[in-house]
């Protein structure tokens, strides 16, 4: 049985926060991640949450008192809704996700008495970046979930610059320099390389499933859809269509079409 995620505290320097905005894409809810030193007056906040949602915001400076520094790992409004009244309420700078300087891959910045370092992992977003604690906790974003697989949305997401973000987080892990994954959605990851092969693998796997369907006659991204997945309904079936879109192109395809001159079909 799959425990429900609640937040919490997750070793000395990081609480998650879990707002209120659970659904099949978000998990549990969008996790709010406050980084502080032990006895340090003041807190690194990772992505403050959807827009409108007071009590999360609340319960977010219940934990974080004086905010020195708010970080986004990407630009998806359930992870950057809420950055406009954020800011409103603690007239904290905030960076990432266009705002800001821009974070630098292998940037290193220090507040609130913590040390995050900054790598560039595209794939689910151009501008999707994970932050790295001394401690080794790595906070993904939704470059990988606690649970599942992440969505690689056409147009915007790219297939292969998701996979070589996997392989560097692959490359950390076995480096020893990163022990465990902290989510923008879902549940710590305690074993990171299992996660990180498993979601390589699928990943692959989907691929030749694509490649086995366009070789079969699927001949639009719907039919594709259908061959891999079977009927699906609302969001689900939307997310299928942007994957398998993401995959298309990964394969040289056009987005829309299994076969180049063959129109799309909808």
């Amino acid at each position: 049985m799959t425990t429900a995620w609640a937040g919490g505290v997750v070793g000395d320097l990081a609480r998650a926060v879990l707002a209120p905005n659970p659904g099949p894409m978000t998990l549990e809810g969008t996790n709010t991640w406050v980084l502080r030193a032990p006895g340090a007056a003041e807190a690194v906040v990772v992505d403050p949450g959807p827009v409108d949602v007071e009590e999360h915001l609340a319960a977010v400076r219940a934990v974080s008192g004086q905010v020195a520094l708010t970080l986004l790992t990407h630009h998806h409004r359930d992870h950057t809704g809420a950055v406009p009244r954020w800011q409103e309420l603690t007239g904290s700078p905030v960076r990432g996700a266009g705002r800001g300087t821009p974070l630098a891959d292998g940037e290193v910045l220090t507040a609130g008495g913590v040390t995050v370092e900054v790598l560039n992992t595209p794939g689910h977003t151009p501008d999707s970046v994970c932050l790295l604690l001394p401690d080794g906790l790595l906070l993904t974003g939704d470059t990988v979930l606690g649970r599942g697989s992440t969505v690689v949305p056409w147009p915007e997401g790219d297939l292969a610059d998701y996979l070589a973000s996997l392989d560097r987080l692959v490359d950390l892990v076995r480096a020893g320099r990163v022990r465990r994954l902290a989510p923008g959605h879902g549940p710590v990851v305690e074993e990171p390389l299992a996660l990180l092969e498993q979601l390589r693998r699928h990943r692959h796997e989907r691929l030749d499933q694509v490649r086995g369907a366009v070789a079969g006659g699927a001949r639009t991204a719907e039919e594709v859809v259908r061959a891999v997945y079977g009927e699906l309904d609302g969001t689900l079936a939307r997310a299928a269509r942007s994957t398998v879109q993401a995959a298309l192109v990964y394969l040289g395809h056009t987005p829309d079409r299994a076969r180049p001159g063959i129109s799309d079909g909808a």
